[in-house]
């Protein structure tokens, strides 16, 4: 009778640590992103995480594709998840305008949930004043090393393709400044170059596109085949990296670089065997740029950084919900990424205002090593240099 007491008592402690453990994990964690057709990675990232933990723990949102002129639209979308009383976290990736608005009413109704944005399109301090946390793109230490990139690369000319509404966006207008810098440094010339916006322009996505078709060839011509092209907007990408396959000039990585943007257009490349399997997707463009003619002159992230965003930010928040991570460390963000791209390397820092140098305890800028496509291709190590301080306060 004693032996068949202790052997109840062990199985009725172990069912109440696993019911106590089940008790711990029973919240919900909400990622908010784009559409399918407006950001695929951001979308796939989500829906990675989802697959992962399963539908009842991962809620799923979308946000209009015409975000801008459906604020409230967005704005509901995300604050509808602060009704379910389970709801610990809320991540938004892209953090599109509406997102500062919306974590502002999200913390008046429920200050317990998590408001963490990825890639904000707003003020940085702006958003970070209402998020918890938020993780854009370094884009003060990428506006440096893609230069440096270039350098090493061989490239004498860096060329900028923008327009007015992204260059009124903080973080986009101080990585020129930087950049411009960066080229002085390593005695290379710096070249803006204006495209229409795809958004907000008359001629839509095709007219902007059309216009990279037929002035690229022409910006090569003047600028040389050792000229490097960056571009801040999406749908400038394919026809910028099929004209550079076809003319000459190189590529560093996108504005948010990922093997899946621009290159399975530009390639004509169908890659729907490779069931979003990164390293696969990877060795197919790669296999295709070095039959153009491309090897060691374009490059990517071997991840996807919408992908990686989404998912990462999602598997940071579980991790501080459960305890294994605290919020405001970079290396437990870092931690996360890396359990959605195993085989890069991440770096970032804490985001420094360029007027006062003071730098944010909650907002992060992050970013993965380059790597150049050839035969062999191989990173660029970009993780591993140190910027120069100077540069966190070019403006």
């Amino acid at each position: 009778m004693k032996k068949f007491l202790a052997l109840l008592l062990s199985a009725m402690m172990i069912l109440s640590v696993a019911a106590f453990a089940h008790a711990e994990e029973d919240f919900h964690i909400a990622i908010v992103t784009g559409s399918v057709s407006q950001g695929e990675d951001d979308a796939r990232g989500a829906q990675a995480f989802q697959e992962k933990y399963g539908e009842d723990m991962v809620k799923l949102g979308i946000y209009p594709d015409n975000f801008s002129e459906e604020l409230e639209t967005t704005i509901q979308t995300i604050v509808n998840f602060a009704d379910d009383p389970l709801m610990k976290a809320i991540i938004v990736n892209q953090a599109v305008p509406g997102t500062t608005e919306a974590f502002r009413k999200v913390k008046e109704m429920r200050p317990d949930i998590l408001c963490i944005a990825g890639e904000a399109h707003e003020d940085l301090p702006e958003i970070g004043s209402a998020a918890d946390l938020v993780c854009n793109n370094d884009f003060v230490a990428r506006g440096y090393l893609m230069i440096r990139t270039a350098h090493e690369l061989g490239c004498d000319t860096f060329v900028h393709i923008s327009f007015p509404r992204h260059m009124g966006y903080e973080t986009m207008s101080r990585r020129v400044a930087i950049m411009q810098a960066a080229c002085e440094e390593f005695g290379m010339k710096f070249v803006l170059e204006t495209a229409p916006d795809p958004t907000m322009s008359d001629v839509g996505v095709p007219g902007a596109q059309a216009y990279i078709l037929e002035h690229a060839p022409e910006w090569i011509e003047k600028y040389g085949t050792n000229s490097a092209y960056f571009c801040t907007n999406d749908a400038h990408t394919e026809p910028l990296l099929k004209q550079l396959l076809a003319y000459g000039g190189y590529f560093i990585e996108a504005d948010l670089p990922s093997p899946l943007m621009g290159y399975p257009g530009a390639l004509g490349l169908d890659l729907t065997e490779t069931g979003g399997d990164f390293e696969k997707i990877l060795a197919a463009v790669e296999a295709a740029v070095v039959e153009k003619g491309g090897e060691g002159r374009f490059g990517t992230w071997a991840y996807s950084y919408g992908f990686t965003v989404s998912a990462g930010l999602a598997q940071h928040a579980y991790n501080v919900i459960t305890g294994e991570s605290e919020l405001d460390d970079i290396d437990d963000i870092a931690k996360a990424y890396e359990e959605f791209s195993p085989k890069a390397n991440w770096n970032g820092s804490s985001y420094t205002d360029a007027t006062t140098g003071v730098k944010s305890d909650n907002i992060f800028l992050v970013y993965q090593d380059t790597y150049i496509m050839g035969n062999p291709g191989h990173y660029m190590g970009a993780t591993d240099i140190e910027v120069p301080e100077k540069y966190f306060t070019v403006k």
